[in-house]
């Protein structure tokens, strides 16, 4: 079997759609959160899309920089999938018909970087490299 196209450039070209899908995400928090970019009024944070901005800016921030992004990337999935069948569902049965496709595409895009984790140039692939160099000496010394 003939390998994938860009399998050597995998690890990088994950790290740039990690990067790029939770900054995207993020900016869909401002937007509802402060109300930037554009010139919507923000969201009140008690409301349902209020706490639905918050976590689409702490989960797409916490994404982008890898720190815990299965986690965030989970989460998110899930307020993704939330927002479909709350909002769009009823307006047809195919997201494309219903206005539904972004947040199918963010559920399942989330969903595999739940699976795939941070992987490089995330803060936990540093937290990992430079927490297994240190010796346990090493944290005595200098705590």
């Amino acid at each position: 079997m003939a390998q994938p196209l860009l399998v050597r450039y995998s690890s990088y070209i994950y790290a740039v759609l990690r990067v790029i899908v939770g900054l995207s995400f993020a900016l869909h928090g401002t937007q509802k959160v402060f109300g930037i970019p554009g010139n919507k009024a923000p969201m009140p944070i008690a409301s349902l899309l209020g706490v639905g901005g918050l976590i689409e800016l702490i989960c797409g921030l916490l994404i982008a920089l890898g720190l815990w992004a299965s986690y965030a990337a989970f989460l998110a999935s899930g307020e993704m999938a939330a927002a479909y069948f709350m909002v769009h569902a009823s307006k047809g049965l195919l997201p494309i018909v219903n206005g539904g496709e972004l947040s199918v595409l963010y559920c399942f895009l989330f969903l595999y970087i739940a699976a795939h984790g941070s992987g490089i140039w995330s803060v936990d692939a540093w937290i990992s490299k430079t927490g297994s160099k240190r010796s346990p000496a090493v944290e005595l010394e200098n705590p």
